[in-house]
């Protein structure tokens, strides 16, 4: 049981998901450079990550949408009071 639940700040995870962008364009500059050993189990693992980059950077742009929405919303119901 965890008694102690932490917190995620927004940049946070900003900066995670540029650390992991990171990674994975490193990733693509090795098998790039070394493109006549690679083999088929090295790209896949590439293609892998290169669509969990994607999802990621999905999910938060969805978050900042959502996010967007609430305070769009705060906003027009105080301007109705």
């Amino acid at each position: 049981m965890i008694s102690n639940m932490g917190t995620l700040s927004f940049s946070d995870l900003i900066k995670n998901y540029v650390k992991l962008q990171s990674k994975v364009v490193s990733q693509i500059k090795n098998l790039a450079s070394s493109i006549s050993g690679a083999n088929p189990g090295k790209f896949l693992l590439v293609q892998f990550s290169m669509s969990q980059v994607t999802q990621i950077g999905e999910s938060i742009s969805n978050m900042i949408s959502q996010v967007n929405t609430v305070i769009n919303n705060a906003v027009a119901n105080q301007k109705g009071r």
